[in-house]
């Protein structure tokens, strides 16, 4: 096998590839082989006929094109190799020369990994992320476990106030015609919520059990549904049952009944410690994506279109399998969102580039860098992966991931080696 290389583009490149005749030959008997069973001639059983006969009656290029798909499988990976090509995409094969007793002369273009250059890496500058815990946010957190804690009692008399459960019936209508899902029966809706739209719930306040009310709301115009989007609509509402919440009192009887602390001073500190805890995390998360988001800006490279789609692709499948957890698809999700699949990739698109700009701004680094995953560093990582399954056996889990997944698992250590390099020789800007 021959292979010369030719730049055709930015990031495609065309083999010209040859194949010697004596081995376009051995394919065309390997093509016999696999291909005979196909073929009726009279006078033979099924897969017997000779290779002349069958030749003799379906022209000598009866197995060309089976015989061009050995060879191609056979050099074309020999030719990214011998030229060090790494493709993003399917080849594009076109056929030069052909014939028996001829060489095999073929072309491969495809997409290849695109060039990066990397401008400054060490010694960008980020401003610093924090995120302070204040007093109220925990309150609104004890104020939350008081909720949650509450009790539901029904209300004996008096009519609906704000803060009340009013248990209903109601049948939405728009130009008195009803619309799908704008029917709800013993539906317990706080007051005050902002659960249904507009004032929805504020025309309720002072109806009494078993009554009767016309609501007049207009849905907004980026409702989500063409049919609803801005439209006025009346509810026929059938008011069933009020119920009132009974608040705990907030001591330290109320932390010893939801917590493991005696007091309600503790309990507020602990949560205070957990919330500073999630947003140290949270910053230092940010952080990192802003440091790479710095380095990714001083870097030059163009990213092939196909590769684009694919990781649009592939967030899309995630999506759908986010979705089937919640029992929902796609195409359910496009219809109560008023999308479609064309909308949701324009939408991807620019969060897909920035990934795979991302990604291969990383592996350049790490080539750059030598940065490199030892053995005990993708161990210990395959070991965090266990353990966040739950396995009691973590030993035979860890072998069987290194064995399945070690690729992954190796990429996963160097990329965090790299971002840490990154961090470390980032010059923090208050």
């Amino acid at each position: 096998m021959n292979a010369k290389y030719e730049k055709v583009e930015t990031n495609t490149v065309k083999l010209e590839i040859t194949v010697e005749a004596e081995k376009f030959n051995e394919a065309i008997k390997k093509a016999y082989v696999k291909t005979a069973k196909k073929f009726n001639i009279p006078g033979f059983r099924k897969g017997k006929a000779p290779m002349a006969i069958i030749k003799k009656m379906y022209g000598e290029g009866v197995f060309y094109e089976e015989a061009i798909n050995i060879c191609c499988d056979e050099t074309y990976p020999e030719a990214l190799k011998e030229h060090d090509v790494h493709p993003v995409d399917y080849p594009s094969i076109d056929i030069v020369e052909i014939g028996e007793g001829k060489d095999l002369v073929y072309t491969a273009a495809v997409t290849v990994m695109p060039t990066v250059e990397l401008g400054k890496y060490k010694g960008v500058e980020v401003k610093k992320v924090e995120y302070a815990v204040t007093d109220e946010e925990i309150e609104v957190q004890i104020k939350g476990m008081q909720e949650k804690n509450a009790r539901i009692e029904t209300k004996a008399e008096g009519t609906i106030e704000k803060g009340n459960i009013a248990v209903i019936d109601f049948h939405g209508f728009v130009d008195g015609v009803a619309f799908e899902g704008g029917e709800g029966h013993d539906y317990s809706l706080e007051v005050g919520s902002g659960t249904f739209i507009g004032d929805f719930e504020d025309q309720l306040v002072g109806a009494a059990k078993d009554e009767k009310k016309d609501v007049k709301v207009t849905f907004p115009e980026n409702y989500g549904r063409d049919d609803l989007n801005g439209k006025p609509a009346l509810f026929e509402v059938v008011v069933k049952e009020i119920k009132v919440k009974e608040l705990p009192a907030l001591d330290d009887e109320f932390a010893k009944e939801v917590s493991e602390f005696d007091t309600l001073d503790e309990l507020k500190a602990d949560l205070k410690k957990k919330a500073e805890e999630a947003n140290n995390e949270k910053a230092k998360r940010e952080f990192e994506e802003n440091v790479l988001q710095a380095v990714c800006d001083e870097v030059k490279v163009e990213i092939p279109q196909v590769m684009i789609d694919k990781e649009i692709d592939s967030m899309l499948k995630d999506m759908e399998m986010r979705l089937r957890y919640q029992g929902l698809d796609l195409k359910t999700y496009y219809e109560y969102t008023g999308t479609t699949e064309d909308k949701m990739k324009d939408l991807m698109k620019d969060n897909a580039e920035k990934r795979i700009k991302t990604d291969l701004v990383i592996d350049e680094i790490a080539k750059a860098e030598n940065v490199t995953a030892e053995e005990d560093e993708i161990k210990k990582k395959a070991e965090e992966v266990a353990k966040q399954y739950g396995d009691k056996d973590i030993e035979k889990t860890v072998d069987l991931l290194v064995k399945s997944q070690g690729e992954y698992i190796k990429k996963d250590v160097v990329n965090e080696k790299v971002v840490r390099m990154l961090v470390d020789n980032t010059v923090v800007v208050a």
